[in-house]
């Protein structure tokens, strides 16, 4: 290792490519780190954190309404747009900070400029070429939009943490959780939100029951939400943009927010040229031990396009670093019951397998299911429900998905898949006691399941 600059060079600052370069350096290796935007990646800057706090100013509106329930006047209220983005983004600004102390205390070298691959053990960064015995690829992903007539005036995720004007009427057009979550937000800070959606129902791959749910609730809330439909194309007009939509109809909108996927950020990296396998999606094809067609090439997180999560991405390069620098972990790395939330309103938490997916791969299946309204709102008067769900392997009693839609759905989840992941029994969750009173109990108080078709013939 020697004979090179470096033991390990990182492309990209984002979660993945910190805690990689962060644990290899601590274990001993020569790392260096390159970045050409900002430090913390997606998450921090215009992803997870900034979208969170946007979450938390979005619920105010219904709070004041839900107090006077409870006895309280609020008095006359206005929200400024412009406070808001500024706080955020010294919030941001700071972690930006802490992300790049926490590579200079851990000694690695930091190239705050762009990096491309220029061969098997060769960087090329700000200007000049560099060595290193492991490249590390982790350049996360970047926002998609479909090739369609003005494209050039839609909005992309990243735009709407510094927009100058808030847009009264919004059009978000797409079905993954990012789509639901700004239609959310956006409606929750007072704008006309129409939500588009080309498929016949929106967060695929998440419990049919958490999707319908979710849906009833966003359009009680005033969400008006769409489904087989696509947008043909925009056009600007003087005051405002024009969605052409394939049934023939047209909406005009003040922002038109394309909100259609991600996909991973390869392009330009000289990853073909030096030899590295992309798939059809153009992400970095892997092995279980994160390595390229090129052994010296290695990458994590949403570049390989496996679990676009920020743990999975940290927990990817947390394996890696130990595994090329430290005790080699005894097992790939595991994704099996990985918790995750979305922060649409209300809130979505899961973890394990959807009803579909344990019916087909265990067979007989138990499903326990509560729908409720919470405590607070049987005195504010707010409409919204939530939604408690367990799927239960009958063979060996073990709850293999736990989903829920309501407030803290994440915070609650995160306690339950520590319980899956040590292969928890629904009798064990039977014979927990419950906090009371609380929404999690419910977790622990569901005796009866319910019985869907088909069920009898599957015993």
């Amino acid at each position: 290792m020697a004979n090179h600059d470096y033991d390990l060079f990182v492309i990209g600052a984002g979660s993945a490519g910190v805690r990689a370069a962060r644990i290899a350096a601590q274990l001993g290796a020569r790392v260096g780190i390159a970045e050409d935007r900002f430090f913390g990646g997606t998450c921090v800057n215009i992803g997870c954190v900034p979208k969170k706090l946007f979450v938390y100013a979005s619920h105010f509106a219904e709070e004041f309404e839900d107090a006077a329930g409870f006895g309280w006047t609020v008095g006359e209220r206005s929200f400024d747009w412009p406070t808001l983005v500024a706080n955020k983004s010294a919030e941001i600004e700071r972690l930006n900070g802490v992300y790049e102390r926490i590579l200079k205390n851990a000694g690695v070298t930091i190239h705050q400029a762009r990096a491309t691959v220029a061969g098997p053990n060769a960087v090329r960064v700000g200007g000049k070429a560099v060595t290193a015995e492991h490249i590390l690829v982790a350049t996360g992903g970047k926002p998609f939009v479909p090739e369609i007539r003005g494209r050039e005036h839609a909005a992309i995720s990243d735009d709407m943490f510094y927009l100058e004007k808030f847009p009264q009427r919004i059009v978000v057009v797409g079905g993954g959780y990012i789509a639901v979550e700004f239609a959310g937000i956006m409606r929750g800070l007072g704008a006309e939100v129409t939500q588009l959606y080309r498929g016949p129902h929106f967060l695929r791959g998440f419990d049919d029951d958490l999707r319908h749910f979710l849906c009833d609730e966003m359009r009680k809330k005033g969400i008006e939400i769409r489904f087989n439909v696509t947008v043909e194309c925009i056009e600007k007009r003087s005051k405002d943009f024009c969605a052409e939509l394939d049934d023939g109809t047209e909406i005009a909108a003040d922002l038109i927010l394309y909100a259609t996927g991600r996909v991973p950020n390869t392009e330009g990296l000289g990853l073909k040229e030096a030899g590295v396998e992309l798939d059809d999606n153009a992400a970095i094809v892997v092995d279980k031990e994160f390595g390229s067609s090129v052994p010296s090439i290695r990458a994590v997180g949403d570049v390989i396009d496996r679990v676009q999560l920020t743990p999975v991405a940290l927990g990817e390069g947390m394996w890696l670093a130990r595994h090329l620098f430290g005790a080699a972990p005894a097992e790939p790395f595991d994704y099996d019951n990985i918790p995750s939330a979305v922060f649409s309103q209300p809130a979505l938490g899961t973890v394990g397998l959807t009803e579909a997916a344990a019916r087909s791969r265990h067979g007989a299946v138990d499903v326990y299911v509560s729908e409720f309204t919470p405590l607070k709102h049987t005195l504010s008067g707010n409409e919204e429900r939530t939604l408690m769900k367990l799927v239960v392997d009958k063979a060996s009693d073990r709850v293999v998905g736990a989903h829920m839609a309501g407030p803290d759905a994440g915070e609650i989840i995160q306690g339950l898949a520590i319980a899956m992941k040590m292969g928890a029994t629904k009798a064990q969750f039977d014979a927990t006691i419950g906090i009371h009173p609380t929404a999690a109990e419910e977790f622990v108080t569901m005796r009866e399941p319910v019985v869907r078709e088909g069920d009898e013939a599957a015993e």
